[in-house]
């Protein structure tokens, strides 16, 4: 019977469960991995049980809140065993699976047993030819239903359906997936494109609004939902430059449908960039708009020109030594040490200098 040598070390029970696993049906839900892992536990005589559990995390994102409480305690030096229904449930990126079970868990003297695959590295499990290709097996696992999720919001978002599920702030969305106005929000983005076309930038729309005590869309979602998401409590009626911004440059409120505004760029990155616009799919006349096109238009124009010029181009003004300083002025930008080099150069000789804005940080 196996058991662990140091009894007052944590044994680590580590069931997970994602969106995408409960599509297999019960054999890998948290209630059936519990089971299989205190039986297991039990028969083998392993005690100071402590489970870390995450359940609706993907293998493929580690910073779960379970597997990183139970990472924590490992380099504390608390964790003697770790013990997991299969290889997949530790993770799904063969790399990383990899170092947590040939590096990290080897350094801090954990034992780590995947009941199902018959991997115990305290007897030499760990060095089972099957073990990396259980790893890579797992990784692929997910990079395929991450292609074919992909695929599906694909088709879905070129027939001119919606692919997200929040519809953007001054609509509602109903069972049918339409796109309704919302009484509530969209008088706000009203007077957000009104306020613009009077000749206010960002920063103080949003500070008017913050006065008004108009609720953020954050505060609104929240209100209704119980998400959240973009819920800052002390700040409920504080409106942000960047959400101001948002609103002015889309597009969905002149009655039209944007989908793929962003992607991710692997399955295995968490974050979304923004994709330029001969990558988005736009339908015309899908829902009823809160801001014409016209006037959205005009607010785009706007925007462009109130937008300041970059102050640190690498633009050459050339002039003589004694007019050098004045240049460097008249350009936006003064240094300390043009200002000294004009000096030193006009006091022995009048000959043209070129001065580039990047010689020094500038002072202001």
């Amino acid at each position: 019977m196996l058991r662990q040598a140091t009894q007052n070390l944590i044994t680590a029970l580590y069931p997970r469960l994602s969106h995408e696993d409960e599509l297999q049906g019960e054999s890998n839900s948290i209630s059936n991995q519990k089971r299989i892992l205190e039986a297991y536990a039990k028969q083998n005589g392993f005690t100071n049980l402590r489970w870390y559990t995450d359940d609706g995390y993907s293998g493929a994102n580690f910073q779960r809140p379970g597997f990183q409480a139970m990472l924590a305690d490992i380099e504390a030096g608390k964790v003697g065993t770790v013990i997991v229904k299969d290889m997949s449930r530790l993770g799904r990126n063969y790399l990383q699976v990899g170092f947590y079970t040939e590096m990290l868990f080897p350094q801090k003297g954990v034992r780590f047993i995947a009941v199902n695959d018959n991997v115990d590295s305290a007897n030499g499990g760990m060095d089972n030819d099957f073990t990396p290709l259980r790893n890579l097996f797992n990784e692929w696992l997910v990079r395929d239903t991450s292609k074919k999720i992909k695929a599906v919001k694909k088709a879905k978002g070129m027939s001119g359906k919606p692919v997200t599920s929040k519809p953007v702030y001054g609509y509602l969305m109903d069972k049918d997936e339409n796109y309704i106005v919302d009484e509530e929000a969209a008088p706000v983005v009203r007077q957000i494109y009104q306020l613009c076309l009077a000749g206010n930038g960002p920063t103080k729309i949003a500070r008017m609004l913050t006065e008004q005590q108009i609720p953020t869309p954050g505060t609104l979602e929240y209100r209704r939902t119980g998400s959240t998401r973009r819920y800052h409590p002390g700040y409920e009626c504080k409106w942000a430059t960047n959400t101001v911004v948002h609103l002015l440059e889309n597009r969905e409120y002149t009655g039209c449908l944007v989908n793929f505004k962003t992607e991710k760029p692997s399955y295995k990155v968490k974050h979304s960039v923004e994709n330029p616009i001969e990558k988005q799919a736009i339908f015309p006349n899908h829902h009823e708009p809160i801001i014409d096109t016209e006037t959205w238009e005009r607010v785009q124009e706007l925007r462009k020109q109130r937008k300041r010029p970059n102050r640190y181009d690498d633009s050459l003004v050339c002039c003589s030594a004694p007019t050098a300083a004045m240049c460097c002025i008249s350009s936006g930008i003064r240094t300390r040490t043009a200002s000294r080099t004009v000096i030193s150069a006009a006091a022995t000789r009048s000959v043209p200098v070129t001065v580039r804005h990047t010689l020094s940080a500038p002072t202001f």
